[in-house]
């Protein structure tokens, strides 16, 4: 029996690295950049105030990446917003070989055609080092949340962490992959 591989790294392997490695003249498909992981980050703040939105968000998150999702906690005291230290406050989940692909798959062929007036994403969210932050404004543009049981819509943050530094090397690999960014005007 054949071992399943995702269809995103068949593409990485078969098509993103030989057009990576020509674009760039690098001299052996090791140098050629790659993803590493994907962090998904979703601020809960109202949770200071309804312990049960920790639980939700932990629960949508965990459908969204397909991998438990773990809260958060708060490092200090902060007055102004009600805030004690070790209160959850947000939810996280990082994903790694085999489910950030697919996780990348959904994302890139089902999440990001669903968002109202999509014309691409942002390509100056990149942070000088190599890796590209996507917020997104609705959780619920995946497929995964049942709409019908949302009390609260929570926007997220996906972070694609990528093993170069240059932001010029990590853009194409995410163009590559099927990114879709805005057209320069």
């Amino acid at each position: 029996m054949e071992k399943y591989i995702p269809r995103l790294k068949k593409h990485y392997a078969d098509v993103v690295v030989p057009a990576l490695q020509k674009q760039f003249n690098f001299k052996s498909s090791m140098q050629v950049p790659r993803l590493e992981k994907i962090a998904i980050n979703q601020g809960v703040g109202a949770a200071t105030a309804d312990k049960k939105l920790i639980d939700t968000s932990v629960a949508e998150m965990s459908a969204i990446a397909g991998q438990k999702a773990v809260s958060t906690k708060s490092k200090k005291d902060i007055s102004n917003f009600k805030l004690r230290a070790n209160t959850p406050v947000g939810v996280r989940v990082t994903l790694h070989g085999d489910r950030m692909y697919e996780f990348l798959d959904r994302l890139i062929s089902v999440a990001l055609p669903r968002v109202r007036d999509f014309k691409g994403v942002n390509d100056r969210s990149f942070d000088g080092r190599g890796n590209y932050t996507l917020g997104v404004t609705e959780h619920i543009i995946f497929p995964e949340i049942d709409i019908d049981k949302i009390t609260k819509i929570n926007g997220l943050d996906i972070t694609f962490v990528t093993n170069t530094t240059d932001d010029n090397e990590a853009k194409a690999l995410l163009t590559e992959l099927g990114i879709p960014f805005k057209k320069d005007k």
